[in-house]
């Protein structure tokens, strides 16, 4: 082609394509050529790797990758829905499906996968579905609208992420992997065992070793089951398959241009096509000068800046990527790095596994020291220092680097123990001695200003908060005084602002803000970070310091939380979860008897929780009042599962039933239950008590558990479930009764005064300068001389103890607040509804998606159906 302004056309407009047009222009390609882009979807480029957040609220709008005044500004010419067809080589053009021909001095392929849909009878049956786009997924979330079961074949990455997709939508899903585990190109057999026991538990089915055999359809036409290779049937009626992907390039086969054995355009390493200088090709349809076919996005980037960088006329070289990977799926952290699997020789394996726990973590070392890899499964916290020393001798044993806390004293290794050679963005290839540059260099001096300077962070988002310490680290070394406090409205950090409240005795949030925020935040409304902060600290102070005791008391109000501003947990559909509390677990038949009758009455789903606790769901906001006024008449409690407080306290039946018990760990459960009901702190609170060391109520996964000895009581405290588990530690033993309640009392009041906002006992533990040794020195040993007032502070708070929903439903002022329209307060929420479903009944997900008035064949939220 000749003309005065060269022209690129790129087809292609992924994650990949649009990293291009961003390098092209960043080098300022786009000033001196044409580019024209053309794109099969009907959108522009969009976050493929947080696809599946679209069931849980993300629009196609924060998906998309592409700004419209960038593509403005650089003059991008972008054709949606009009894909290549044809390629001219020896003319240098390229057809596009509208008839659009455009000459081209560089074509760039960046056609990426498609999904592999293994030849089987019926894979083109309604209701079978594959897992790639955006159109991919409102055709599935349309179809399921009238489906029960779902069936994904394929347990790797997007398998599981549609498996979790499906269960959301309320659908029973299975997973089917061919493979003998889950995940198997990431993961070993440890890693899989571990992510399987923690996938099941989530109610998902599992099905490894088995391949699909056939689609069964019915008489219709559509779905009804699948036949699997052990001669086994399963019940579907809805299939998504997501077995892997293959390489798109079918339209450079057409053009002549070479391909791999298994496909993908044969390129050299400037992703040069071996066929024709002019013609690049990257992202996953490219088969790279290594012989690999990346399907990761960091090295489709790569290659991206490569091309970008050789038309320009600079050196450049994609010889291979970092592989290592970093997910959350279904809530469970799996990552994978390096020589992951072993295949280096004499390389030996350090591992820790907790099946109970979900947790798995092997490192793969040399003889000499050296770490070559590893998998993590269930807690991936380490990884982006671990991934960093990949390659290199880490300067303490691989053993304390997969021990948990509590086990072996495990080292944290900080953003400084990191060469500057480290790669900390393996997304976008940024080191951390780039990081380093852009904050002394380059005078960045947030995290999103390192982010848009180095491009670190913007993927993925996992290396965040290593960037985040990074950052801090480089500011404090060179003098510059980082910025610790709450918000922008204090300085001062929640700890700081703590010990203000309690000895100025501040009862307002006001108060507090005038006398004590920022400058410029003096006389203003504050903001949705400290509001809530300082409402907690008033609130567990409020005995001490006069303030109110009710967390609706006057200007209380309007600093809490969505769930506290009703008493209530807000659930996805706009109704309320309804949850007495029943200290320890025990409960009489008459309060049973109750609960059941108020759920029917009101028609609410009811659900026993691990917690011990009967929830019930689909109240709305006016039913509040009359549900607990019943509740409290019969004798229960606000079990606060709203509110950043104690929730729980778990137990086994102990020396009274169980014949391996060795103390009444029920009676000890409700003693602590009721002591520390209501207290509220920086994050929800959970308590276990095991009546002997077979740990039957798993209190050591609390915030501080108990368990019984022939002696007495050990007493643990920071351990977690949840998305990052964390075994408890080992505070004291052999206690007694008052010994134990006394600890306690120490340990929550310390935590409640130092820890950060929104900061579990666990996190805060890891965190605290000296951890569990300097804990146990304040509250064992009383080393700050601070326990008489810590004890105090808890006596004042289980003397001033009231019944939250007790006092609502006796205030007409508080009550006032339960409508759903404050201009129509006997109007309910039309949208909130339900659809019947295994006796009970669920929210109506297709009503709340459109946002219509219920049919009269939809279940209302009311006593009546």
């Amino acid at each position: 082609m000749s003309t005065d302004t060269p022209t690129i056309v790129l087809v292609g407009h992924g994650m990949v394509g649009q990293r291009f047009l961003e390098a092209l222009a960043g080098r300022g390609l786009t000033a001196t050529h044409r580019v024209v882009v053309l794109c099969e979807e009907p959108r522009p480029a969009y976050d493929r790797v947080q696809l599946t957040s679209y069931f849980s609220g993300s629009t196609p709008d924060d998906l998309s990758l592409t700004d419209p005044e960038f593509l403005e500004r650089h003059g991008i010419e972008l054709r949606l829905g009009d894909p290549a067809e044809t390629i001219d080589r020896e003319a240098r053009r390229v057809t596009a499906r509208s008839g659009l021909v455009v000459g081209y001095d560089v074509l760039v392929l960046a056609t990426g996968s498609y999904p592999f849909v293994p030849p089987v009878p019926n894979k083109d049956a309604e209701g079978c579905f594959v897992y790639r786009t955006i159109e991919d997924l409102l055709a599935i979330e349309e179809y399921a609208r009238r489906s029960t079961t779902g069936a994904v074949v394929g347990g790797g990455l997007l398998g599981l992420e549609a498996a979790g997709a499906l269960k959301g939508l309320g659908l029973t899903s299975h997973i089917v992997e061919f493979a003998p585990r889950l995940m198997p190109v990431q993961v070993d057999e440890g890693g899989g065992a571990a992510l399987l026991r923690t996938i099941e538990d989530m109610g998902l089915s599992v099905h490894t070793g088995v391949g699909t055999q056939e689609i069964v359809v019915g008489d219709d036409g559509a779905v009804t089951g699948m036949k699997l290779s052990d001669g086994s049937e399963l019940a579907t009626d809805l299939v998504v398959f997501s077995a892997g992907v293959r390489p798109r390039d079918q339209l450079a086969r057409a053009a002549g241009l070479a391909v791999g054995e298994r496909g993908g355009v044969a390129v050299d390493e400037q992703c040069r096509t071996v066929t024709d200088p002019r013609v690049f090709a990257i992202g996953e349809c490219a088969l790279a000068a290594d012989g690999r076919v990346y399907g990761l996005v960091a090295p489709g980037y790569e290659q991206a800046e490569t091309v970008a960088a050789t038309i320009a006329g600079d050196e450049a070289a994609f010889a291979g990527a970092d592989l290592s990977t970093k997910l959350k799926l279904l809530g469970v952290d799996v990552a994978s790095f390096g020589d992951a699997h072993g295949t280096a020789a004499d390389c030996l394996d350090v591992v820790y596994a907790d099946s109970r726990a979900g947790l798995y973590k092997k490192l793969v070392v040399g003889r000499d020291g050296t770490l070559l890899g590893g998998i993590l499964v269930g807690d991936a916290e380490a990884y982006g220092t671990l991934k960093a020393f990949t390659g290199s001798v880490p300067p303490v044993s691989p053993e304390s680097l997969v021990l948990p806390a509590g086990a072996g004293a495990p080292v944290q290794l900080g953003p400084s123990a990191l060469p500057d050679d480290a790669i900390i963005c393996s997304c976008n290839n940024v080191r951390k001695g780039t990081i380093r540059e852009a904050v002394n260099e380059h005078h960045c001096t947030t995290v999103p200003e390192v982010k848009k300077c180095t491009k670190a962070g913007t993927t993925c988002g996992s290396c965040v908060k290593v960037l985040g310490q990074l950052l801090n680290a480089e500011l404090e070394a060179s003098g510059v005084e980082v910025d610790k406090g709450l918000c922008a409205c204090f300085s001062q950090t929640r700890e700081e602002l703590y010990e203000i409240v309690l000895a100025l005795r501040v009862t307002s949030y006001r108060e507090l803000l005038d006398r004590h925020g920022r400058e410029g935040a003096r006389g203003g409304d504050g903001c949705e970070v400290c509001k809530p902060a300082v409402g907690s600290i008033i609130a567990s102070l409020a005995p001490t310091i006069g303030a109110g005791t009710h967390v609706l008391d006057g200007e209380q109000a309007a600093l809490q939380d969505t769930n506290d501003h009703f008493l209530a947990n807000l659930q996805k559909n706009g109704s309320y979860s309804v949850v007495p509390r029943v200290p320890g677990g025990e409960i009489a038949p008459e309060k049973l008897i109750v609960i059941g009758e108020i759920a029917r009455d009101f028609g609410l789903y009811t659900k026993i929780t691990g917690g011990q606790r009967i929830d019930m769901f689909g109240a709305r906001v006016e039913q509040l009042p009359l549900i607990w006024t019943r509740l409290v008449d019969a004798g229960f409690e606000s079990g606060h599962a709203y509110g950043k407080s104690l929730r729980t306290v778990k137990s086994c039946v102990g020396q009274t039933w169980c014949r391996y018990g060795v103390q009444d760990s029920v009676r000890m459960a409700i003693d602590l239950e009721l002591r520390y009901r209501g207290l509220r702190s920086p994050h929800k609170l959970k308590s276990a008590v095991s009546g002997c060391q077979r740990e039957c109520a798993e209190a050591q996964s609390k915030d501080f558990g108990v368990i019984a000895t022939a002696s007495g009581w050990n007493l643990y405290v920071g351990g977690n479930g949840g998305a990052t588990p964390r075994h408890a530690d080992l505070l004291a033993q052999d206690l007694s009764d008052a010994e134990l309640i006394r600890l306690i009392d120490r340990f929550l009041m310390f935590y409640i005064r130092t820890a950060d906002r929104l900061e579990r006992t666990s996190v805060w533990l890891d965190r605290i300068p000296g951890g569990l040794d300097h804990v146990r020195d304040v509250v064992v040993h009383d080393s700050l001389g601070i326990c008489d007032e810590l004890e105090a502070l808890m006596a004042a708070h289980v003397a001033h103890y009231r019944d939250e929903w007790a006092e609502t439903i006796d205030d007409p002022e508080k009550l006032a607040r339960f409508v759903s329209f404050v201009n129509a307060p006997d109007t309910p929420d039309p949208v909130v509804a339900f659809v019947p479903e295994r006796d009970q009944m669920k929210p109506d997900l297709p009503l709340l998606a459109i946002g219509l008035r219920p049919a009269d064949d939809i279940l209302e939220g009311t006593a009546t159906r």
